[in-house]
């Protein structure tokens, strides 16, 4: 592990100069900061706001930028000003992308920097359509080139001191809603709305998927049986219909990461 950090330093040092796509999720976080402490001021973190980035994310991203002293830019992407992305398709997450990186080649090429995100050795042969964007823009994943996967980043960000050391793996918004079903601004504000609610309670990972006027959560498995408590289900279904949901249900197989995947003949992207 200490000999991939090594490597990273050295794959990043030999770039001369780098973008980051900056989330604040464990993977950018600790990119960023590490990208920092080689390259100074010729690293710089940078943060896409838009409708489907959760306030939460973003107030996280900034207070690290802070903390470990980060060059610093959030930027507006429109990608929900796209009908290719709010028609919901399988490939939503390439449009996203596509949008994000228009954004920061541009920015790069002002600096003469590369682009980089936070991409791990994990990420290979998981369904990533984001991926295609990221090759159509020559984005490089140094984590991934030195094979850190998501365990080693976890231990190396505790060893930072970086606070999303042990963050729940993290997702834009529109990844609750099911594909061919249109992204909208007031889907997304509920959505958040409804997960400020579950996180209120005391759950630390789950989702809540939207499906019309009805709220499939899912919780983490060890979280489910505090989750069938009758108070705590009583709240749940209280507290979601108060949001905006019609109807609550508690997803029995617990939380996985991209359910609404499931059904779908998908390739690793």
């Amino acid at each position: 592990m200490i000999e991939k950090e090594r490597a990273l330093h050295d794959t990043l040092a030999s770039l001369g100069s780098v973008v980051v796509a900056y989330s604040g999720g464990v993977d950018s976080a600790y990119l960023a900061v590490t990208a920092n402490r080689v390259l100074g001021d010729r690293a710089l973190a940078v943060t896409a706001d838009s409708p489907s980035y959760p306030e939460r994310h973003r107030r996280l991203a900034v207070q690290i930028a802070r903390e470990f002293r980060l060059h610093h830019e959030v930027i507006r992407t429109s990608e929900l000003e796209r009908p290719e992305y709010r028609a919901n398709p399988e490939n939503r997450c390439y449009y996203c992308k596509q949008e994000l990186y228009t954004h920061l080649s541009r920015l790069a090429a002002s600096r003469g920097a590369i682009v980089v995100d936070g991409n791990n050795a994990d990420d290979r042969g998981d369904y990533r359509p984001g991926r295609q964007a990221a090759r159509e823009f020559g984005v490089r994943s140094p984590l991934d080139e030195v094979d850190l996967t998501k365990d080693e980043i976890r231990e190396l960000s505790r060893r930072a001191g970086l606070p999303t050391w042990d963050e729940p793996a993290s997702a834009c918004l529109s990844s609750r809603i099911p594909y061919h079903t249109e992204v909208t601004d007031e889907k997304l504000r509920t959505i958040e709305r409804g997960e400020q609610a579950v996180r209120a309670l005391g759950f630390r990972v789950f989702r809540v998927r939207h499906h019309g006027d009805l709220a499939r959560v899912e919780i983490a498995r060890d979280e489910m049986p505090r989750a069938l408590e009758p108070g705590i289900a009583a709240a749940l279904v209280r507290d979601l219909k108060a949001v905006g949901y019609r109807y609550v249900t508690l997803d029995l197989q617990g939380y996985r990461l991209g359910s609404l995947n499931e059904g779908l003949f998908l390739r690793p992207m």
